[in-house]
């Protein structure tokens, strides 16, 4: 499959780029968990990027490379919802920001959240909230989490509208774990190049070059799966790239966090602003079990 670049995708990449050069680095005084901007999100809404999954000429593919690319930030975006599965829930328009509720369970976005996602089993409904309706939850997973004060009523989706919203939502959590990881990745690489042990650079030893490059083949595996899911709009290739993105994550996370000894348990150093939302994404849409249990049904029946 083919990825190269058009020159639509070429040109929102160039925009992209250039409004994100500001958000590129964790402020030096932050000492936190959860890293958001209102100003990002405000400077992608002006230029329209949460509507470039049906803009002609991009598409659902445009969505998950850039959705892929803003999840290398250290600020944390509700970008891959109203990116790749906003533009295909039924009933609209939709405001956003978008979260997804599961079994009644906190979530990310949800305090900030104009627009609801609700799951529960087979059942998935969109819901319209406002501030009332939701609160803030603290956490450590760096992205700002929040639950539902009260039950709230949603507009349930024939069972045919719930199957594909169910497919953007594995989509769009796969875009965002690719790009977590190779942020993550890169965080990891400079700190080798850096950190010397014995008068060398940690990057310099062989044992770690290996398992470095292990975690760089789980995370473009990743990616490229997360894009061929987007281009086929295929219910066993999103159930795959779920699946991939979270069982690479369980490792890469292992890792990396193991490269960087106790600087990766600190907050000074922002491998925890990627890291951390990962672990977060782990436990979403059935966690792995109910991915794998997905891939099975779709790309292995008789």
């Amino acid at each position: 499959m083919d990825f190269t670049l058009t020159a639509d995708q070429t040109t929102l990449a160039t925009a992209l780029e250039g409004l994100i050069a500001p958000f590129k680095d964790m402020p030096v005084n932050f000492r936190g968990f959860a890293l958001a901007s209102d100003s990002l999100e405000a400077q992608l809404a002006e230029a329209e990027f949460f509507d470039i999954a049906t803009t002609e000429g991009l598409g659902p593919v445009s969505a998950a490379l850039t959705v892929e690319r803003l999840a290398r930030l250290p600020f944390a975006c509700e970008a891959a919802l109203s990116m790749l599965v906003r533009p295909f829930l039924p009933g609209g328009p939709w405001e956003r920001p978008i979260a997804v509720v599961e079994q009644g369970r906190p979530g990310r976005f949800v305090a900030q959240a104009k627009t609801l996602v609700l799951v529960d089993g087979e059942k998935v409904s969109v819901a319209r909230v406002t501030p009332e309706d939701v609160e803030s939850v603290e956490s450590i997973y760096a992205y700002p989490m929040g639950r539902l004060k009260k039950e709230v009523r949603g507009e349930a989706l024939s069972s045919s509208e719930a199957v594909r919203v169910r497919r953007w939502l594995r989509v769009a959590m796969a875009a965002e774990a690719a790009g977590l990881m190779q942020a993550a990745l890169d965080s990891t690489v400079d700190h080798l190049r850096v950190r010397k042990q014995f008068g060398r650079p940690l990057g310099s030893f062989q044992a770690l070059r290996h398992r470095m490059a292990e975690c760089a083949v789980l995370t473009g595996g990743a990616r490229w799966l997360a894009l061929k899911a987007a281009s086929t709009e295929s219910e066993a290739d999103a159930a795959l790239a779920a699946f991939q993105a979270q069982e690479s994550a369980t490792r890469l996370t292992y890792e990396l966090h193991q490269m960087l000894g106790a600087m990766g348990m600190t907050l000074e150093h922002p491998l925890h602003l990627w890291t951390y939302r990962l672990k977060a994404l782990l436990g979403e849409l059935g966690g792995r079990a109910g991915n794998a249990r997905e891939v099975a049904r779709h790309a292995f029946s008789a």
